[in-house]
């Protein structure tokens, strides 16, 4: 008999990195990028998010969201930018991570909680954007332990 605890520590798979990107300034769009160096308690080099100590310094989405509010728009894609994310990762429920340390690539980070959308969704969107957003805006990590991500890299629970 599987114990909660077992269960909540099974993944089907691991996820992938299939997209990153950051914010230089605050309403800028988004630079994207095929790598980036996630710092020690700061967050991604060039994101205006990165913050000592902060709760918000990577915020990531599962690509599969994307569909979904695509999907819940009427239009044939929603991308990482319009959402304003730093990572789209694929293959692994975000959400599950809660409470967990989670490495990807050579970088260790920490759920720190659900990524809600924001009013920006609407222009973003288009009508509807905040709602269609709403349930699927992923999560919020800060950084560990330094390393570099790259688009491709593993995305996994760590016992670290």
């Amino acid at each position: 008999m599987n114990t909660l605890q077992t269960l909540t520590d099974t993944f089907a798979r691991q996820g992938r990195i299939t997209w990153i990107g950051v914010r230089p300034a605050r309403l800028a769009p988004l630079r994207p990028l095929d790598a980036v160096q996630a710092i020690e308690s700061l967050g991604l080099e060039g994101d205006h998010y990165a913050s000592p100590g902060g709760k918000r310094q990577v915020t990531l989405i599962q690509a599969e969201h994307l569909d979904a509010m695509a999907g819940l728009l009427g239009v044939d894609a929603v991308t990482a930018g319009q959402v304003r994310r730093n990572v789209v990762v694929s293959g692994i429920n975000l959400l599950a991570l809660k409470g967990k340390r989670f490495r990807i690539g050579d970088a260790l980070l920490e759920y720190t909680g659900t990524c809600d959308p924001c009013s920006r969704m609407e222009s973003n969107l288009g009508r509807g954007g905040y709602n269609a957003m709403r349930g699927h805006g992923g999560i919020t990590a800060r950084v560990l332990r330094s390393g570099l991500l790259r688009k491709g890299d593993a995305v996994l629970a760590s016992e670290d």
